[in-house]
């Protein structure tokens, strides 16, 4: 790009020095006429050595532009793609808590039930506690009264 630059600047430098031939009208015999074509030459440089800055600088600008919108796009992309996998990762997280706490809820709906079972039958113990003591107190009677009459004799 830089030699395009270069092939434009000279052409319009070219172009520029022929116009300012024409002008002058190309014949050279009076002194007024060359100082005036040598000045507007020299301006006429200058003008082209500060376009060709200003292309220059403004080329400059225009690739720190570009360079920095890559830089930007790549940087937003890594942004974007990073916050994908943290929610693919977060997705996954939290459908791992969910399938736990179903299976703590599970777990402990049939612990309830257990203990509701266990209280259900714990209710009709008193009932057998109660027999069981009869029982017991009958037992030791009988006993009682079975030594007494093996002892007898």
């Amino acid at each position: 790009m830089e030699s395009n630059q270069t092939l434009v600047s000279e052409k319009e430098t070219i172009q520029l020095n022929s116009d300012e031939r024409e002008e002058c009208g190309d014949n050279g015999n009076s002194e007024s006429q060359t100082s005036s074509s040598s000045s507007s030459l020299v301006n006429g440089e200058e003008i082209m050595k500060a376009i060709q800055v200003v292309e220059r600088d403004s080329m400059a600008i225009a690739h720190s532009y570009t360079c920095l919108f890559a830089s930007l796009r790549s940087a937003l992309s890594e942004v974007t793609s990073t916050s994908v996998d943290h929610m693919n990762c977060f997705g996954d997280a939290a459908g791992r808590v969910q399938e736990c706490a179903l299976d703590a809820a599970t777990k402990g709906n049939r612990y309830i039930n257990s203990c509701l079972r266990l209280n259900e039958e714990m209710k009709g113990i008193d009932n057998l506690s109660t027999q069981l003591k009869i029982i017991r107190r009958n037992v030791d009677a009988l006993d009682s009264a079975v030594n007494r009459l093996v002892r007898f004799p």
